[in-house]
């Protein structure tokens, strides 16, 4: 009866010694040691191994533009490791430029396409080994996604707003000087845009030499306009600008675009639905949205914007 008993109580504490050893291998297997921290460790041994082969020619071993054949190029290699610059780039922007090269993106042909030679999978190793050399640190919650503009139409240039307002951070009034003072934002000259591109670019880069080509003919580059309120309504930016309200209010996410496009005024769906009964919410750049706006500004803020008729409409 003893021995019975006795044989019992070790069978209960051998299932329950397995059972403690199984839960603690199940929690170690779902631990970020093994379930993220190994497999992010190999990616980025892969992707050192990648850049070594395919990206420090160019850009260096330390990522810094200053590899055996950046001597070779008009225009030097990017810094991928100034942090400034970099780490506001969406992964998706930089796969776009290793996968398609650089003019897919408005930048110097010289970036070849490696798609034909990496995967989706060893881009995005390489991706996360160059994040890994930023200064200061690449953190990964302040990277904003590319925006898609609808409507977006073919401009006789690629200006990358993705570029220049957001990674080299230039404020809107560097090239919309007019915004300040006047109803319009007006564009830059070309006299404007060559104050940099006389130098960066200029011989490598096609859509720049654009530029160059427009200034030996003496002509301003022919934008396709975006933004258009009707011939009735007075707009001045002038008001707007010096009250503080930021261009993306009115004009979206501008920075984050690799060409401009706006879904914005009347629009006969909503018409309908409001004819009907409904109450859609207005659309941008519509008299119903800018008059929604000037009364929460007013709420909010202690703004003064008005809100009469002849304001917009005289």
């Amino acid at each position: 009866m003893n021995t019975g008993s006795t044989r019992a109580g070790r069978e209960l504490r051998l299932g329950f010694s397995v059972m403690v050893l199984l839960i603690a291998v199940l929690i170690w297997l779902g631990s970020p040691t093994w379930a993220g921290a190994a497999p992010a460790a190999l990616d980025l041994q892969a992707g050192q191994a990648l850049y070594a082969t395919q990206c420090a020619l160019c850009h260096g071993p330390s990522g810094q533009g200053d590899g055996p054949s950046a001597a070779g190029f008009a225009t030097k290699p990017s810094n991928l490791a100034d942090g400034r610059l970099m780490n506001g780039l969406p992964d998706d922007f930089l796969a776009n430029v290793i996968k398609h090269g650089g003019s897919v993106e408005g930048l110097s042909p010289g970036m070849p396409a490696f798609g034909p030679y990496l995967s989706d999978a060893q881009i995005r190793q390489v991706i996360l080994y160059v994040r890994s050399l930023a200064l200061p640190s690449f953190r990964a919650a302040a990277v904003v996604p590319v925006v898609t503009a609808p409507r977006a139409p073919a401009q006789p240039i690629f200006f990358s707003h993705l570029i220049h307002a957001g990674k080299y951070r230039m404020d809107c009034q560097y090239c919309h000087a007019d915004a300040r003072r006047s109803e319009y934002a007006g564009l830059p000259s070309v006299e404007r845009c060559l104050g940099c591109h006389r130098i960066i670019g200029a011989l490598d880069n096609p859509e720049i030499a654009k530029i160059q080509e427009y200034a030996g003919r003496g002509q301003p580059i022919p934008w396709v306009r975006i933004f258009k309120l009707p011939e009735f309504t007075y707009f001045t930016h002038k008001a707007h600008v010096r009250f503080g309200l930021a261009c993306q209010t009115c004009h979206g996410p501008i920075e984050r675009m690799r060409v401009v496009g706006a879904e914005a005024g009347p629009s006969l769906a909503d018409d309908l639905k409001n004819l009907v009964g409904f109450k859609p919410p207005p659309r941008p750049l519509t008299m119903g949205w800018c008059v929604a706006c000037h009364r929460q500004q007013n709420a909010a803020h202690g703004a003064r914007a008005p809100l009469d008729c002849v304001t917009c409409h005289h």
